[in-house]
């Protein structure tokens, strides 16, 4: 039985995965090495509180039960020490994530659980990483966690069915929706949007369309919430570059990132969380 949750990385992912445990239910800790970090975190995270209270989410009663079950900690190894199910949200960089593993498969209990919240990267190769594959499982959230209703469970190759059991029983906790998939490359979401985020800036490098008209044919003519210059601005230029050389090298041509997302993310144009991506936020909100 899951009871306290430990989420790891406290950027935007970390961060909404950490606000959605502690609603759930669940004792909460939110870690990362940088204190700044953590204490921007927290300040999001109860500004999401507050908005959940204006319009009738959450009662002031339930937001402040929730923000006592949520703690903050720079110590990772201290933090896992009695962790039933650890989710790690760190960036989509290999080292990083076996770098991650290792630690908390050294430090924490023999019955914990392990997720990593990935759009791409396998669930069975971090597995590897650990001594309990059998226990490793994907949970890929989508931005904003705290809106999306849908969790994308990715089981790999050792991945056992107990372990997919709790992973869908936790989201469910959270208020979520489930689909279990097994383990390939891009999983089902990340294969589709990161083709259409693809294609979108193919068209805008062929002078097709602005973005602001490519975004407006796609949310209005096929019902999506967002376009997908917005969602890519959200999710950050650098991520979905790094999905798509991922996505490239595993599956061929069709995934061959576009130059010009490739120009945009080294003149350091990342999206919403620098000001600036394929739209500017400097001045006004997008």
């Amino acid at each position: 039985m899951v009871n306290h949750i430990v989420v790891i990385g406290s950027g935007t992912m970390g961060r909404g995965i950490a606000y959605v445990s502690a609603v759930g239910g669940f004792q909460v800790k939110l870690v990362d090495v940088k204190l700044e970090a953590l204490q921007s975190a927290e300040k999001e995270i109860n500004t999401i509180f507050e908005k959940g209270i204006e319009r009738g989410k959450l009662t002031l009663e339930q937001a402040e039960d929730a923000k006592k079950r949520l703690t903050y900690e720079t110590s990772l190894e201290d933090a896992v020490k009695q962790a039933d199910l650890v989710i790690e949200a760190v960036p989509e960089i290999h080292e990083i994530k076996k770098n991650v593993f290792e630690t908390i498969d050294a430090h924490a209990p023999e019955h914990c659980y392990f997720a990593t919240n990935t759009s791409t990267m396998s669930p069975t190769e971090i597995g590897s990483f650990t001594k309990r594959p059998e226990k490793v499982i994907a949970m890929h959230f989508f931005n904003p966690v705290h809106k999306i209703p849908l969790v994308e469970i990715i089981r790999g190759l050792e991945t056992a069915d107990e372990t997919a059991e709790i992973a869908k029983n936790v989201a469910e906790k959270m208020g979520k929706e489930t689909v279990v998939v097994n383990e390939f490359p891009g999983f089902v979401t990340s294969r589709i949007s990161t083709l259409i985020g693809n294609e979108a800036f193919y068209m805008l490098q062929e002078g097709v369309g602005t973005p602001e008209e490519i975004d407006k044919a796609i949310k209005l003519g096929l019902n999506f919430p967002m376009g997908p210059f917005e969602l890519v601005d959200l999710v950050g230029l650098d991520a979905r570059l790094n999905n798509l050389r991922y996505l490239h090298e595993k599956l061929g041509e069709k995934y061959r990132p576009a130059p010009l997302l490739e120009m945009y993310v080294k003149a350091g144009r990342l999206g919403k969380k620098v000001g600036k991506g394929v739209y500017d936020y400097t001045n006004k909100e997008k």
